[in-house]
């Protein structure tokens, strides 16, 4: 049996990943309340019936604040079953969440005469956080489109990858936030910095001048074959997993130098040991115009 818990803040697309695993092939329930989950599991262990062979739940804040705060002893309760479990959270920035429920005008579970729509929201993150703190895997859908979305349902999913390990390597800006989907994070913003270079602060660092720059001070060249060493020892033990997907962001301030050089630089290196390397600079192709593009090699 695979069963996935997917879970998220309100407006932050569970919907759509629930859709995603019911075309999959998992027989989906939403706001199904945590105590029927374990006994659910139990009646298809025993009976071994095939239509809840791959079942997917979707538990949110309409659940009790009693049972979510359970939610880890729920989860260890299956694990001790050997039934085999993931849980996906889906997140989204305040802003964003905001701007949706605007376009949909849609009420918000948690919100009434007296809690806006702003303090509901901050009330769903403190509430959800026992599932969020378990979670296997956290997608940030604040800069996706639904098409990407699905992706990334589908690239976490057990098979998702056919059995290969996608790896993205993502450059970002700590001044926005650092990606919450991340699986690694590395801060590189104590390396020199080419915006204080005035011939080369409006370029990026995928661009050769910026790369010579930065390749004559040592400390970049031994941050990058610090990362390097790092990743090559613990990406074959993610290999090993049932794992899809693994994420390695590296951020400075702005995003737009130092973290997409190191970031072009190990895609380099590991493109010649992985078969699925996706570069994503976000905040550096965003500035471009370039939202939603991404680079395969």
């Amino acid at each position: 049996m695979q069963l996935v818990i997917i879970s998220g803040l309100s407006g932050a697309g569970k919907t759509v990943a629930l859709k995603q695993y019911e075309d999959l092939g998992y027989y989906c329930i939403d706001n199904l309340p945590l105590a029927l989950v374990a006994n659910m599991t139990e009646r298809t262990l025993h009976t071994m019936e095939k239509r809840y062979e791959l079942l997917a739940v979707g538990i949110d804040a309409r659940e009790s604040p009693g049972e979510i705060a359970l939610f880890p002893k729920y989860l260890d309760s299956l694990r001790e079953r050997d039934v085999d479990i993931r849980v996906v959270f889906l997140n989204a920035d305040e802003q964003v969440l905001l701007h949706r429920y605007s376009d949909t005008r849609r009420k918000h579970p948690l919100s009434d005469d007296k809690t806006s729509l702003l303090e509901a929201i901050r009330k769903e993150v403190k509430l959800l956080e026992p599932i969020s703190n378990a979670a296997d895997s956290i997608i940030d859908t604040s800069r996706l489109n639904l098409h990407e979305l699905r992706e990334k349902v589908l690239e976490q999913s057990h098979g998702g990858g056919a059995g290969k390990l996608s790896v993205q390597l993502m450059s970002f800006g700590f001044k926005h936030g650092a990606p919450a989907e991340a699986d690694f994070v590395f801060d590189v913003r104590c390396l020199p910095n080419p915006h204080w270079e005035p011939t080369l602060r409006s370029m990026t660092g995928r661009d050769e001048a910026v790369a010579k720059w930065l390749e004559q001070h040592p400390q970049v060249q031994k941050m990058t074959s610090d990362i390097r060493s790092f990743l090559e020892s613990w990406m074959p033990e993610y290999q090993k997993q049932d794992r899809a997907y693994l994420t390695i962001a590296i951020g400075c301030t702005g995003g737009k130098h130092r973290s997409v050089y190191l970031v072009e630089k190990l895609a380099k290196h590991f493109g010649k040991r992985f078969d699925h390397i996706i570069i994503k600079h976000r905040e550096s192709w965003e500035n471009q115009g370039l939202r939603d593009a991404e680079e395969k090699k």
